[in-house]
């Protein structure tokens, strides 16, 4: 069974991704600015969970995380965005992009069950080493959802 990530690499056309950090100014204006990409004719779509101590990204996502973070922004409104997402286009492939100690504070099997009920079609976890993932993949496995793997 593949998942709506695997169906849009399957036509072999050049795909625009796009990212976002969740929340970023605030809440609202980041689920505007979500509805008006997607009407653009995106491929998939790439939200940015904040995190405190975004190391491995760049000035731009970190403080883009930080405006998010001073707002409040936690887990559970990225997931109030992508299932906003799924409302606006339900075949739109939804990727969370993050970092693995939020996962772990907000709970594996928590997580991957949001995940699922939010319409997340795939993550991608920056510092999450191969050798620690063995519960989460598990949990992604049972619940068809990528893991995008950089190398």
């Amino acid at each position: 069974m593949s998942n709506l990530i695997s169906r849009t690499f399957e036509k072999k056309n050049k795909k625009l991704i796009t990212f976002l950090t969740g929340g970023d100014p605030d809440f609202n204006t980041s689920y505007e600015i979500l509805k008006i990409i997607i009407e653009n004719k995106i491929d998939l779509l790439e939200i940015g969970m904040p995190f405190s101590d975004p190391m491995a990204d760049g000035p731009t996502i970190q403080l883009s995380s930080n405006r998010a973070l001073s707002k409040g922004i936690d887990l559970n409104h990225i997931f109030k965005l992508s299932s906003g997402v799924k409302l606006i286009n339900n075949n739109m492939p939804v990727i969370l992009m993050g970092y693995y100690n939020v996962i772990l504070h907000f709970g594996i099997k928590r997580f991957v069950e949001d995940c699922v009920t939010n319409g997340v079609d795939g993550l991608i976890i920056v510092d999450l080493q191969p050798e620690e993932d063995d519960e989460l993949i598990v949990e992604l496995k049972k619940n068809n959802i990528d893991l995008i793997r950089l190398i």
